[in-house]
């Protein structure tokens, strides 16, 4: 008999652990699609991870269209690093802390009205829409959300997990479940595929639960972050212009 699956109580149980854990945080290689679905994923998981976030997204296949989305997406992430960095108190010997040690002070007791999150880091992939278009040859007319998406989706997954296992990560992910209209089993299961044959970890996620995607549009008003309404696609533009 098949259950369905629920992946954010999987996180839950992997992020329960980490708490209970005394050593460092992990690490985790984070595949963000746009900067507007990253903000409350990121909001969530840099209390819990060292987080690099990895933008490549060849399906965005209009070059202002691509430039418009990494420079918000670089913008949000200096802005959150930029609030980490103000949050500076000093420790009960009057040294200055900055990152996880702003939450917690030399005997690791909470700072009060703090919570605990490490800065995050960036790196934007190679731009290259030609591989979209060679992954979507033969597939330019099923519908959004079909085979062609599917297909999308492992071809930025997979160059995350190699990028993982390249700089040994500890878990690697996408913030693209957070959308309700992508498929987050279809995303995990891609995902879990792809941890086995890299041999990194797959965190997995369903963002849009515990009202993640509300909250990234609220996030998104709070930050003025350019919203754009299709993928980034060719063929999603064209269905999006067509009313389909």
């Amino acid at each position: 008999m098949n259950t369905v699956r629920n992946y954010q109580k999987e996180l839950d149980k992997i992020i329960d652990g980490i708490c209970a854990a005394d050593g460092s945080a992990p690490t985790l290689f984070l595949h963000s699609c746009c900067a507007p679905c990253s903000s409350y994923v990121l909001e969530y998981l840099r209390q819990y991870f060292r987080i690099t976030v990895f933008y490549f997204n060849p399906n965005i296949t209009e070059d202002a269209e691509y430039c418009k989305r990494v420079e918000e997406q670089k913008r949000l992430i200096a802005a959150y690093n930029e609030e980490l960095t103000k949050k500076v108190n000093k420790n009960s010997d009057g040294v200055m802390v900055t990152d996880r040690e702003t939450a917690y002070g030399a005997e690791g007791q909470q700072a009060e009205s703090e919570s605990a999150a490490y800065r995050i880091d960036v790196i934007e992939g190679d731009y290259e829409p030609q591989r979209f278009y060679e992954m979507a040859k033969g597939l330019e007319q099923c519908p959004e959300g079909g085979e062609r998406c599917f297909a999308c989706y492992e071809l930025r997954l997979r160059e995350t997990a190699r990028m993982a296992q390249a700089g040994r990560y500890d878990y690697f992910t996408t913030t693209l479940s957070i959308s309700p209209l992508k498929n987050a089993g279809k995303l995990n299961e891609i995902g879990e595929k792809l941890g086995r044959e890299y041999g990194v970890v797959w965190l997995p996620s369903d963002f849009k639960k515990k009202d993640g995607y509300k909250r990234s549009i609220e996030l998104s008003k709070e930050y003025g972050l350019y919203r754009q309404d299709y993928c980034g696609c060719v063929y999603s533009k064209r269905q999006i212009s067509a009313g389909t």
